[in-house]
C-alpha cells in the first residue's frame, strides 16, 4: 500500500496530535487514547506547548520541533486556527492531515476558509481527511483518526465504509458489532481528498471483500467511474445509499425527457452501468455487506429458506412476493429426502417450516437446511427464526448454521423476523462465526435479493457500443447544434435519421397546395402538424392534427392550423398500429449523456416509466433497459394483438446512445415522443433536439 497516494494519510508511520489534551473525554485526549487502542505500530507525537507529557507520551511544543516530519498530523483545534495550523503542517513536511471541525468562520473573507484551506494542502502536497468530519479507522494499518472513540473496541474485518453522514459513520463505531471493517473513513467536505480516491484505496487492500457507501455527491466522477470499473472487475460489491435523491433541473427542462431526469436517475443509470447495489436504507446495507463479508457468492436458483414458524413462514412468502424475491424451485429428490425428515404434518415445499412440536430438534433444522442447499436451484440459504436470547431452541439454531456455513460453499444466514426481539449476544457470536444474523424479515429478504441481483449482474456480458455514424453526419449535425436554437421537428427527425432512428416518412411545406401535394405522395390517413419555429409541444397548442382521411380533410387541417399558428406544416402518413413509447436523452453535468426509454405518448410526465442507462451501448443492453419498463408486457402482445418489433426497438435505442456520444458536448436534450413500437418495426413520429447553451 505504500505505493498508493493515499498511504501517508490512511496508513501513517508517524502521527501528530496538533491541540493534544490531558484532559479526559475531551477531543484532544480522546483522539491519543483510540490511537493507543487500535495498537498504532509508529510513533504517536502529541502537540501542545503547555504539557510535558501527555498519556505516558513526551509532548512537543509544536511540529517544528518534532524529531521527523510526521505522515499524518490530526488538527484538533478550532477554524480559526486551522490556517495557521495547515501552513505549519505543510512547512513541517506532513503528507496528510485530519481536519475535525466544521471550517466555517462566521464574516469570512473571499475566498472562504474551505478554498483557502484547499489551496495551501493542494499546493504543499498534503492530502486532507475532511474537513467537518470524524476521520477514519483503517483497521488493516492499526492507525485511527477520529477523536469520538467507539463505545467498545472494534474487531477487524473485510468491509469498507466511506460515509458523508457522520451520524451514520458513528452509529457502525459505536453500535454495529455484527459488521466488522478493514476501513471506516468519513470524507467530510472533501477538501482535497474524494470518496471515489478512498474507495480506490480500499480496493488496493487485500482485506477488502465489500464496500458500502452512504453518499451526498460525487465531487470527482471520472475517479469515481474508474474505481466502479475496478470494482467490477476484481469482483468486490459496493452498496450504496444515495442521498438527496430529488430531482433538479425541472424548471430550466424544454424536453420530457429533461423534465424526468433527476438526481436519482443520474445515479440508478450510473449504478446500473457497474453493478453497484443500490440500498434503500441503513438496515438493508448493513444486512447486505453482511451477506458479502461472508465471502461467498449466491449460486444459480433463488433462495431456500427454514423457518420454526408456520404463521412467520406465511408473512415471509408474503413479503418476498411483493418485493419480488424468488424461492428456490427444489427438484423431486430433495422433496423426497424433506418428507423422510420431517413430521407427517408439515408440507416437504420450500421455504420449509420444520418446527412439530416442543420435542423437534436441531437435527430436523440441520437435514432440512442441508436438503434446500443440496438442491442445484438454491441460490444462498437463509433460517428465519426470532433468536431470542437465553432460548435453548436458539442457541442449537445458531450452532447449526455455523455447521452448515462450513460444509457448504453456498452463503448461508440467518435473519430475524422480529428486529427488536432481544437477541442478547447470541447474534454477535453466530455472526462472528461467518453466519451473518440479520434483524428483520424485509432487510432479511433484501440482502438476500441484492446477493441474488449481484450474481445476475455479474453474469451481463459486458456492454457493447453501437454502430457508428458516418463523419460526415457527426460534422453536419456539430456544426448545426453550434449555432444554438432549439431544432424544429423538421431537424430533430433528419438528425435522428442520420444517426440510424428510423424516422416517419415527412415533408415540411408552407402552403395548401404543397400540403396536399404531400399527403398525395406519402399516403393517406395522413398527419399534419405544425412546424412552425419555437412550438415545442405542439399538441398543447392545437397543432397536431391525426387521421385526416382526404384531401378534402387535409385541407381543413392547414386552413385551421395555419391560422392559429402560422403556415409552416409538417405532413405525414399515419403510422401503422403500435404502442408508443419515449426516447430521450439528457446530458448530466457530472456523468455525461443519459439515454431515456419508456412510457410515451401524452400521459409520459403522468406515468413517468422511464428507465434511463449511460450512453453508449449496445442493443443487448437496450434490450434489457426496455425490458425493465412497466409498459412490457404492452410490447410483448395482449388479448391477441401481435407482439412489437422489439429487436428495432433495441437497435434505435443504442443508436440513439451512439448519437448522444457524439455530439455529448453540443448536445443538451433529446426527446422523441412518440416513438412507435409496432409488429412491422420502430419509427420516430415527433422530436426535439436541444443544444447545449454557450
Amino acid at each position: 500500500m505504500a505505493a498508493h497516494p493515499l498511504a501517508p494519510l490512511l496508513s501513517p508511520r508517524s502521527i501528530a496530535f496538533v491541540g493534544a489534551s490531558e484532559r479526559k473525554g475531551s477531543p484532544g485526549n480522546n483522539a491519543i487514547l483510540e490511537a493507543m487502542r487500535g495498537g498504532f505500530p509508529g510513533k504517536l507525537y502529541p502537540i501542545n506547548p503547555r504539557y510535558k507529557e501527555i498519556e505516558g507520551i513526551p509532548c512537543f511544543p509544536s511540529l517544528r520541533d518534532l524529531p521527523e516530519p510526521p505522515d499524518l498530523a490530526i488538527l484538533l483545534l478550532s477554524n480559526d486556527k486551522l490556517e495557521a495550523a495547515l501552513v505549519e503542517a505543510v512547512a513541517a513536511g506532513v503528507k496528510g492531515a485530519v481536519i475535525l471541525d466544521s471550517c466555517f468562520l462566521p464574516g469570512d473573507t473571499d475566498p472562504p476558509l474551505t478554498q483557502r484551506l484547499a489551496r495551501i494542502a493542494n499546493e504543499g502536497g498534503l492530502k486532507i481527511n475532511g474537513g467537518n468530519c470524524t476521520g477514519f479507522m483503517n483497521f488493516e494499518a492499526q492507525a485511527r483518526a477520529c477523536a469520538y472513540p467507539p463505545s467498545h473496541n472494534m474487531e477487524a474485518g473485510n468491509v469498507t465504509f466511506i460515509s458523508h453522514s457522520g451520524s451514520t459513520y458513528g452509529g457502525f463505531t459505536r453500535n454495529e458489532r455484527r459488521l466488522r471493517f478493514n476501513l471506516l473513513v468519513a470524507p467530510g467536505q472533501e477538501l482535497t481528498t474524494t470518496a471515489a480516491q478512498y474507495m480506490d484505496y480500499a480496493l488496493e487492500m487485500e482485506t477488502t471483500r465489500a464496500i458500502g457507501l452512504m453518499l451526498e455527491q460525487v465531487r470527482d466522477p471520472e475517479t469515481f467511474k474508474a474505481s466502479l470499473e475496478k470494482a467490477m472487475k476484481r469482483d468486490i460489491p459496493v452498496v450504496a445509499i444515495k442521498l438527496a435523491r430529488s430531482e433538479y433541473g425541472k424548471t430550466l427542462a424544454l424536453s420530457h425527457s429533461g423534465a424526468l431526469a433527476g438526481n436519482a436517475a443520474a445515479y440508478d443509470a450510473l449504478f446500473d452501468r457497474y453493478g453497484v447495489i443500490r440500498a434503500e436504507d441503513i438496515d438493508e446495507m448493513v444486512g447486505t455487506l453482511m451477506l458479502f463479508g461472508q465471502g461467498k457468492r449466491a449460486k444459480k436458483g433463488g433462495l431456500a429458506a427454514v423457518h420454526d414458524s408456520g404463521g412467520e413462514r406465511e408473512l415471509a412468502v408474503d413479503t418476498a412476493e411483493q418485493m419480488g424475491v424468488p424461492y428456490a424451485q427444489i427438484s423431486p429428490p430433495t422433496v423426497a429426502r424433506l418428507r423422510k425428515q420431517l413430521a407427517p404434518a408439515l408440507a416437504p415445499v420450500n421455504p420449509v417450516d420444520f418446527y412439530s412440536t416442543p420435542h423437534t430438534s436441531k437435527d430436523d433444522l440441520r437435514e432440512s437446511m442441508s436438503a434446500l442447499l443440496d438442491d442445484e436451484d438454491s441460490a444462498l440459504g437463509m433460517f428465519f427464526g426470532n433468536m431470542v436470547a437465553d432460548f435453548r431452541a436458539y442457541e442449537d439454531a445458531g450452532e447449526t448454521m455455523v455447521e452448515l456455513a462450513k460444509r457448504h460453499d453456498k452463503p448461508v444466514a440467518i435473519g430475524c423476523m422480529f428486529a427488536a426481539s432481544d437477541h442478547g449476544d447470541i447474534a454477535l457470536r453466530v455472526s462472528k462465526q461467518g453466519v451473518p444474523v440479520i434483524y428483520g424479515v424485509i432487510p432479511a429478504l433484501k440482502a438476500a435479493q441484492n446477493l441474488m441481483r449481484h450474481r445476475d449482474m455479474r453474469a451481463r456480458p459486458p456492454a457493447g457500443t453501437p454502430p457508428a455514424a458516418s463523419d460526415a453526419a457527426v460534422k453536419k449535425w456539430r456544426a448545426r447544434l453550434e449555432k444554438g436554437g432549439a431544432l424544429d421537428e423538421g431537424e430533430s427527425l433528419a438528425l435522428l435519421s442520420d444517426f440510424g432512428v428510423p424516422v416517419q416518412p415527412h415533408k415540411i411545406v408552407e402552403t395548401e397546395k404543397d400540403a396536399l401535394a404531400a399527403a398525395d405522395t406519402l399516403g393517406y390517413p395522413a398527419v399534419l402538424k405544425t412546424a412552425m419555429p419555437g412550438i415545442l409541444h405542439k399538441s398543447d397548442k392545437g397543432g397536431v392534427k391525426l387521421r385526416l382521411a382526404d384531401r378534402q380533410a387535409v385541407a381543413a387541417a392547414y386552413a385551421e392550423v395555419s391560422r392559429n399558428l402560422g403556415p409552416r406544416v409538417l405532413v405525414a402518413k399515419m403510422a401503422d398500429p403500435g404502442v408508443e413509447t419515449v426516447l430521450g436523452v439528457v446530458n448530466d453535468e457530472a456523468f455525461g449523456p443519459l439515454v431515456m426509454a419508456g412510457t410515451g405518448g401524452i400521459l409520459v410526465e403522468v406515468l413517468k416509466d422511464v428507465r434511463f442507462a449511460l450512453a453508449p451501448f449496445d442493443a443487448a443492453t437496450a434490450r434489457r433497459v426496455i425490458d425493465g419498463l412497466k409498459v412490457k408486457p404492452l410490447l410483448d402482445g395482449v388479448r391477441g394483438q401481435k407482439a412489437a418489433d422489439m429487436a428495432s426497438f433495441a437497435d434505435a435505442l443504442a443508436r440513439l446512445s451512439g448519437l448522444a456520444i457524439a455530439l455529448k458536448d453540443v448536445l443538451a436534450e433529446i426527446d422523441v415522443n412518440p416513438f412507435l413500437v409496432g409488429p412491422k418495426g420502430a419509427v420516430a413520429l415527433d422530436a426535439l433536439v436541444v443544444p447545449k447553451k454557450k
